[in-house]
């Protein structure tokens, strides 16, 4: 199984962003994108993702297009982008096992997650009352609670400390090795082996130093 996309282009406003972008991505492997601000790093995980749609190109499974059929495409990624989707008013608990109802996920798998990540204890904490890390770790656990082959993680260690940083990359060496998919945005070395890395700069289309708060 296999995810790539062709000839991608991006529009932020009435910019073009970057334009001609091709990646491979094979099961087992771990692609970080690489680029200063503004390169279009978390605009191309939203369009990996299915939130936005590149101007040009095809994103695309070894079975088929996303565009010919999102759904199966929704099913197969796990998104977690750079703010927290946690719902405030909704326990730990809560918050994971919505996320692992929408893709296969179970009380067992609820349990490992909740583990993995350092958050038992917190099952019945509401949301609004967790720390920046603590809801940093919420997000990361759905990675473990749900079963998809493809993740897509856009600034995935903000806010952690030294720990969970390393459970995070124990995470995605355990995904890997049973055969998943692992894309992710960031400027920080997460000091995982064998990555490859596609760097934004390479299909910039506007100059250095462009506006702040674009990933």
């Amino acid at each position: 199984m296999q995810f790539f996309g062709q000839n991608l282009s991006c529009m932020r406003g009435e910019r073009l962003v970057f334009s001609g972008l091709d990646f491979t991505v094979k099961p087992g492997s771990v692609l970080v994108l690489s680029g200063n601000n503004g390169s279009g790093k978390t605009s191309l995980l939203r369009i990996m993702a299915g939130l936005t749609h590149p101007i040009a190109g095809e994103l695309a499974w070894h079975d088929g297009f996303v565009a010919d059929n999102p759904e199966r495409h929704h099913k197969r990624i796990n998104f977690v982008g750079h703010l927290d989707a946690v719902k405030a008013v909704l326990s730990v608990y809560e918050n994971l096992k919505i996320w692992a109802s929408l893709n296969g996920g179970t009380d067992k798998t609820i349990s490992v997650a909740l583990k993995k990540m350092g958050l038992e204890g917190l099952e019945n904490t509401p949301g609004q009352y967790l720390s920046a890390g603590q809801k940093r770790r919420l997000s990361l656990a759905r990675l473990v609670a749900c079963h998809t082959k493809l993740w897509l993680l856009d600034e995935p260690t903000i806010a952690l400390d030294p720990a969970s940083f390393n459970a995070l990359r124990d995470l995605i060496t355990e995904h890997r090795n049973s055969g998943g998919m692992t894309i992710i945005a960031s400027n920080v070395d997460l000091k995982i082996r064998d990555t490859t890395e596609l760097n934004l700069h390479n299909f910039a289309t506007i100059s250095e130093g462009i506006w702040e708060g674009v990933g």
